[in-house]
């Protein structure tokens, strides 16, 4: 009987050895095809995804998303700011309505009419 409980214990001791080294991910196989190496993406891939600050950072990125409109900057809603209108009005800005614009060049062209 005493030999038979140690069987047992012995067995159960085996049987959760995989367990005991707890969640290991296979390594990923590089393959040489003709001088090129070939990683193993959907590996390489499932190694990332087992990071366990991901699930923050996504939450993180998408609260960034949600902004409230008051607290978002002029241009990333369409409103003109006071450099953007004056890159468009260019040296014209607080004198003129009109915006600066080059001079029209002249019509020459190298074709006979």
């Amino acid at each position: 009987m005493k030999q038979w409980t140690k069987m047992m214990a012995g067995l159960g001791l085996l049987m959760a050895l995989p367990w005991a080294h707890g969640e290991e991910a296979p390594a990923c196989i590089e393959v040489t095809v003709g001088g090129y190496k070939t990683p193993d993406y959907n590996c390489l891939s499932r190694q990332m995804g087992n990071d366990p600050e991901a699930a923050t950072a996504a939450q993180r990125a998408q609260e960034a998303m949600h902004v409230p409109v008051n607290e978002r900057a002029p241009n990333s809603i369409g409103l003109a700011t006071p450099a953007a209108t004056g890159v468009r009005m260019g040296n014209t800005f607080g004198t003129s309505v009109k915006p600066q614009r080059p001079p029209v060049p002249a019509n020459t062209s190298p074709l006979p009419k």
